[in-house]
């Protein structure tokens, strides 16, 4: 009886060995204390705060993300627009009345870089414009395969066609009346952007990047974000080059007889243009520097998040080296039991595990 009494306690024993190297080698194999929270006590609550900050500081990382890859579509439009504006501005350098097969030239160049300008305010990335504000579903411009033929490129071609006898100044008012109307009929910007309720009034889109703080980055088709337009302008670069375009596909050969009308109007395009370039400029500029806070501020969220991710590992995972040693002598300690249970009831090892 003394024997089965012995073989009893070692066989408990046992089994709680045989216990242990199951968790044991469960956390050799995953390298994790356990599979829930109790196995972490008293520190499960800490773990849980850090995987939480760390799921957040992850979710702002995949915004920035995409936000970056949407303001690279939008630096590159810029800077086709400013090669548009630029391009243009040295051809209406040129004109200087005496070359009437130039003009006709540059009108013909101008009305389809009319259409191309109106592509470019529609840029999309991943299905969404990028000058569109918040309704980013829509196109700024509806219609820009026939944005030469709109209500405001009629009324600019209808005040250009008028010039002569010393009224150049009020044809450039009246091109530039043309290009700010924000009246349905005229302009060729949406009703959501021409809306003073929707569109005119909104704020900047921006990207949550970090708890409390929100970056402004979205631009807008008919009007400026960071730049302020000076000098013979709309108030806005993307109307001035529409305003400068549209007024050059409307000369006609026979005005570079006009003279002075002529010259001052090329003027008056011209300073319209420059400015343009200017402001595109400084947008994106400032865009720059809102890309370069937005690259800045994720890699903050990456190296807190390495940081988080160490100190969760030191609550969570094991120390490998030490649980192997663990492993390794709880195996030699079940290995003793079961010879000491084959010693006591004269069966060997191999019969025991039968």
């Amino acid at each position: 009886m003394g024997g089965i009494g012995l073989i009893g306690r070692i066989d408990v024993g046992a089994a709680a060995l045989r216990a242990r190297l199951e968790v044991l080698t469960r956390q050799v194999s995953d390298g994790r204390k356990g599979p829930g929270y109790g196995d972490i006590a008293p520190e499960a609550r800490r773990a849980i705060d850090l995987r939480a900050d760390m799921a957040r500081r992850e979710a702002w990382q995949g915004t920035i993300s995409r936000t970056l890859a949407r303001t690279e579509v939008t630096q590159n439009a810029l800077g086709r627009m400013a090669d548009i504006a630029t391009q243009f501005y040295q051809e209406a350098i040129r004109l200087d009345g005496t070359n009437t097969s130039r003009i006709s030239a540059v009108a013909a160049q101008a009305r389809a870089a009319l259409e191309e300008f109106a592509n470019l305010m529609n840029e999309r990335h991943a299905g969404e414009y990028m000058f569109g504000g918040s309704d980013s579903a829509n196109p700024p411009i509806p219609d820009p395969a026939g944005i030469a033929s709109s209500g405001m490129a009629a009324d600019i071609a209808a005040a250009v066609a008028g010039l002569g006898g010393g009224n150049a100044a009020a044809v450039g008012a009246a091109t530039l009346a043309a290009a700010s109307s924000d009246a349905a009929g005229t302009t060729p910007f949406s009703a959501f952007l021409s809306d003073p309720a929707q569109g005119l009034a909104e704020a900047r889109r921006g990207v949550p990047a970090a708890e409390g703080e929100r970056v402004a980055y979205g631009l807008f088709a008919n009007r400026n974000a960071a730049a302020a337009s000076d000098g013979e302008t709309t108030g806005s670069w993307a109307r001035d080059i529409l305003r400068g375009l549209a007024t050059l596909a409307a000369m006609d050969p026979s005005q570079a007889a006009l003279g002075t009308d002529f010259t001052d109007l090329m003027a008056t395009v011209r300073d319209g243009l420059r400015s343009a370039i200017d402001a595109i400029g400084v947008e994106r500029g400032a865009l720059g520097a809102i890309e370069q806070r937005l690259e800045t501020t994720a890699r903050r969220h990456e190296e807190v998040s390495i940081a988080l991710a160490i100190q969760l590992a030191g609550i969570e995972e094991v120390d490998m080296a030490e649980t192997l040693s663990r492993l390794q002598a709880t195996q030699t300690q079940l290995e003793a039991s079961y010879r000491a249970i084959s010693m006591v009831s004269g069966l060997t090892l191999t019969q025991f595990l039968r």
